[in-house]
């Protein structure tokens, strides 16, 4: 069949998606794909990045299959394109085997032309197999950023794209996102191998969007100061918390306010979470208050305000998230609100999530230790960290296994299905004891259990299920009355080969092949992901400028005379009516101290000299109030350097040499007070 022609991409725009004309890139994207050539797309949150593979996939000849995250995001793209007589389907955990079968059977036969499915659906089974019969003719690979170890999600499956790829018969693929610095996009290419691909990058402003930060103290702050910007502004808004616990408390604090509001996060069920987005479509709530399960894919272009309760671990994720408000091309209001702490809860989760070589060899000689001579391993992460050596959290714990995992170290299994292995608890006197003249199946099972082991059961035996007595053999039958008696604590079982296996005991960690140095890579682009975002919140200059330099878009300029930087707003946060008395005073940080000469400073003029001489006497009273010597307060350097600077807001003092985050909250404002008044 000849190649289409971007005359009749136009066609199939205008008469089945119903757009006049392609918006910015995704012209140049579509032909790309029609000339079968490998393109990456990187197009801003509402830019119109499903059209660059959907528009093509119903001129290709072929299946076009589209990875996806999240069953959300395949349910509400493949409905919005059946609304349209395009057939679609997706394939995801949310179905039965039958159902997947189906929907594969369908996709083989011809009759589907988008088919979504999520990266770990290649993991098992033939559905590669089975859709490279059926002629697969492009390969899209959506929320590309997951690719890339630089990238904010690193979500393992998508890093086997390569597999997925060369399963599907090495069709051109199409990989797009929304956020991808110059970094994150070299890889996505690196990974995927794309073979000369066309890069499409139409830029990353959205002019219509304004950028504020509200610097706080702490959650009551950020309770009051939220509330006061939703009645400020109108139209509908959605904010973001950090966690279920946050979204939950939240949504009550507006309701409370009289904003109605609903809570949407990933612990509610799939009914509720439903109602509660149509809630919010259908515009019957003012605001949505979620985790950042919610959003990737909703397509509510009328929002007016996003609020994020707490400084988000990347600017990619701010930027992704922020980018759901004024998608109609309208004047949106985007807000941070920002305190000092915010930054303690990502290390926390960086730390977690990617554990250092020490912590991971300690978990290791820990399962080494406690498995069984068979090398099977009854501690889970919890237990484990607790037999670790060092402070150990249960999520490092977790995060080390999936990684001895990987390398071979350890290994998972469900275990067999009829043999498994069973440990008295209770002692031969103990069962007379509490089942005298008991006739029942469970005294039954115990004393087939003891005469199959002849009593070994007392230190652990393997039993086959299937060779018990009549009327107790069996898992149907077993299986219930070794839960019941494990409930009663009268011994302990398990699947034979079920749960966690060391691979052997002996061997040290520098055996199995666990990539450290890249490991230690994705944990420092981590923090420097959160360091950047942090300094972002800190930032006196303009706010535009800095997302758009920091994703390589060479449309940053000095002053976008829309941010609270550039407007000189100076926001002040509202303390909720809830929050304790005392005086509130803006909490302020900054990730690493400035990077400045370590020669001497110059001479100091007279009037710097003068400052200089008001700066030691403030330092000399706060050391007296704190009972510390005056150099813990601030080194004469950093006086020296702040007297010659004369900086009069925190971002800029916290230039300063010498002045860190837990400085900057503890001395910043008074300091800075002596130098305004001078």
């Amino acid at each position: 069949m000849p190649t289409a022609t971007i005359e009749q991409a136009r066609v199939v725009l205008r008469e089945r998606f119903g757009h006049g004309d392609f918006r910015p890139g995704q012209e140049r994207a579509v032909a790309s794909v029609l000339g079968g050539r490998d393109t990456l797309v990187i197009l801003p949150t509402g830019g119109g990045k499903s059209l660059c593979y959907q528009v093509p996939a119903l001129l290709l000849d072929g299946l076009t299959v589209v990875l996806s995250p999240l069953i959300s995001l395949m349910k509400d793209q493949v409905d919005a394109l059946e609304a349209k007589g395009i057939p679609a389907t997706f394939v995801n955990s949310s179905l039965s085997a039958s159902q997947i079968s189906d929907r594969l059977s369908r996709a083989q036969r011809g009759e589907i032309r988008m088919l979504y499915v999520a990266p770990e659906r290649f993991d098992v089974g033939s559905t590669g197999e089975r859709l490279a019969a059926s002629g697969v003719s492009l390969l899209a690979v959506d929320e590309a950023h997951c690719i890339s170890e630089w990238g904010h999600d690193f979500r393992p499956s998508y890093r086997r794209v390569r597999e997925i790829h060369a399963k599907l018969g090495a069709p051109p693929i199409i990989a797009l996102t929304a956020t991808a610095t110059p970094e994150v996009r070299k890889d996505i290419a690196r990974v995927l191998k794309l073979r000369d691909p066309e890069i499409v990058l139409t830029g990353f402003d959205r002019p219509n969007l304004r950028w504020h930060v509200v610097r706080t103290k702490n959650d009551a702050e950020k309770d009051g100061t939220l509330v006061e910007l939703l009645k400020e502004r109108a139209g509908v808004a959605i904010i973001y918390a950090a966690t279920r616990k946050t979204v939950e408390r939240v949504a009550q604090v507006l309701t409370r306010a009289g904003v109605p509001s609903l809570a949407y996060h990933a612990g509610l069920d799939d009914d509720h979470r439903r109602e509660v987005q149509e809630d919010f479509m259908a515009e019957r709530v003012r605001a949505i208050v979620a985790t950042n399960a919610f959003g990737m894919g909703i397509d509510k272009r009328n929002v007016r305000l996003v609020v994020h309760h707490a400084m988000p671990g990347s600017l990619e994720a701010y930027y992704q998230e922020s980018g759901r408000a004024g998608r109609d091309g309208a004047t949106a209001d985007c807000f941070l609100l920002h305190a000092f702490q915010d930054r303690f809860t990502h290390e926390f989760f960086i730390k977690a999530a990617c554990p250092d070589r020490v912590t991971v060899e300690a978990v290791y000689a820990a399962a080494c230790r406690e498995a069984g001579k068979d090398g099977a391993l009854s501690l889970d992460p919890a237990g484990l960290a607790a037999a670790a050596k060092g402070k150990i959290s249960d999520r490092e714990a977790e995060s080390s296994l999936r990684i001895l995992i990987a390398a071979g170290a350890l290994s998972a299994s469900d275990g067999e299905r009829s043999r498994v292995r069973v440990r008295f608890l209770a002692t031969p006197d103990r069962i007379k004891s509490e089942m005298a003249g008991d006739e029942s199946v469970e005294l039954g099972l115990l004393r087939a259990l003891w005469r199959m082991s002849r009593g070994s059961v007392a230190d652990g035996a393997i039993v086959d299920l299937d060779a018990l007595p009549p009327g107790l053999s069996g898992r149907a039958i077993a299986i219930p009355l070794l839960e019941a008696l494990e409930g009663r604590q009268f011994l302990i079982w398990s699947r034979v080969g079920e749960g966690l296996v060391v691979a052997d005991r002996l061997a040290p960690a520098d055996r199995w092949p666990i990539d450290w140095e890249t490991l230690e890579r994705r944990r420092g682009a981590e923090f420097a992901q959160l360091e950047m975002m942090q300094k972002y919140a800190y930032t006196d200059r303009c706010r535009r400028g800095f997302v758009l330099r920091y994703f390589g878009d060479p449309s940053a300029s000095a002053n976008c005379a829309q941010c609270d930087n550039c407007l000189h707003l100076g926001h002040q946060a509202t303390a909720s009516a809830s929050a304790p008395p005392g005086r509130s005073k803006k909490a302020v940080a900054k990730v690493a101290k400035s990077k400045v000469a370590t020669a001497e400073l110059a001479d100091l003029t007279v009037d710097q000299t003068g400052l200089l001489d008001r700066l030691r006497a403030l330092r000399t009273q706060l050391s007296k109030r704190d009972a510390v010597p005056a150099y813990v307060v601030f080194a004469d350097r950093t006086l020296r350097e702040m007297a010659r600077a004369r900086p009069i807001t925190p971002g800029a003092l916290m230039d300063v040499h010498g002045i860190g985050p837990a400085k900057m909250d503890k001395y910043g404002e008074e300091f800075l007070r002596v130098i305004k008044e001078n």
